[in-house]
């Protein structure tokens, strides 16, 4: 009997190699779509309709990493590297005799706007402005475009996740360095990195917010997001966007500490946004990693019956950094 076939496109960041592994412990074929192959390229849509056509499941990654200064040439290449590799399977699904009958595209949670008053679902969250959001919004609306009447599509909001990622380990250096205390929002000098992009571009979110380091802080481990995967496979009755953050949201302030135990820092200084803005400037991130309130809930994940193997964020931590 021949295996069934997955396709995995941009599989070359931390998410993509447990993925795959589990999807190879599940009995799929994987055949993995990047900017080296190694069975297609995005510049060889042959091959890409090759891989996806007859395929039983698609899940797309793709995407250029946002930990980085958000410089014009930075921006074009986060929205592009979306939008266009999702046109590209979007192109090689609708072109498909057998088209797969799931396809799973990577999304972010960050689409949603800062909240503080209320948890934002997928059925009434309310969808933000800037920058990120416009990045989410082209990005699904590319993805949810068309009439694909046999391949059932579900977009994954993932809030920050946790493992071997960039955002994890910069906190995580910063909490060694004694820098662990909470981010506190305050005023900063105006800049125009957080405008809109795009045909549909929104304007830039508020400049600053007095949060006192009481933002939000949605999250996920990454063993949850491979879990969740499975999960969306095997309940054909899921469709559309779905949030991936663990169901007890936690506070910036919360996070600090968690990481603070988990290294062993016994003081943490907190970190006003005239502290932090320099040093996000020296390592090359932006200040929306830790200064935006993200209050996502797995809302459809849990009406589902999907388990959360990680719902305290302490412990998630010490799994991963201590």
């Amino acid at each position: 009997m021949t295996a069934p076939r997955a396709v995995v496109a941009g599989g070359s960041g931390f998410l993509g190699p447990p993925l795959i592994a589990d999807l190879t412990r599940r009995g799929y074929e994987v055949g993995v779509i990047g900017r080296r192959g190694p069975d297609a390229r995005w510049d060889t849509p042959e091959r890409i309709h090759a891989l996806v056509d007859g395929a039983d499941l698609v899940v797309n990654l793709a995407g250029r990493s946002v930990g980085c200064r958000y410089t014009d040439r930075n921006r074009h290449e986060i929205y592009d590297s979306r939008v266009d590799t999702t046109t590209a399977l979007h192109e090689a699904v609708a072109g498909s005799a057998r088209p797969p009958r799931l396809w799973l595209n990577a999304s972010t949670a960050t689409i949603y706007r800062h909240a503080m008053d209320r948890p934002q679902t997928e059925a009434d969250g309310e969808l933000g402005s800037g920058f990120s959001v416009d990045v989410a919004r082209a990005w699904e609306k590319a993805f949810f475009a068309g009439d694909l009447p046999t391949t059932r599509r579900v977009s994954l909001r993932m809030a920050i996740v946790l493992g071997d990622g960039p955002a994890l380990e910069m906190l995580a250096r910063a909490a060694r360095l004694g820098l662990g205390g909470p981010q506190l929002d305050g005023r900063w000098f105006p800049h125009r990195r957080y405008r809109g992009i795009g045909p549909d571009a929104t304007p830039a979110a508020p400049p600053h917010r007095a949060t006192h380091g009481r933002q939000k802080f949605s999250w996920i481990h990454v063993d949850d997001v491979v879990a969740a995967v499975a999960f969306l496979d095997e309940h054909a009755e899921v469709e559309g966007p779905v949030n991936l953050a663990a169901p007890g949201t936690s506070t910036n302030a919360e996070l600090m500490a968690a990481l603070r135990r988990a290294v062993n820092a016994p003081v943490g200084i907190p970190a006003p946004r005239w502290l932090l803005e320099p040093g996000m400037l020296v390592l090359r991130q932006e200040s929306e990693l830790v200064l935006k309130s993200r209050w996502a809930v797995p809302a459809t994940l849990l009406a589902a019956g999907f388990t959360f193997g990680w719902n305290d964020l302490p412990e998630a931590i010490d799994d991963l950094v201590g």
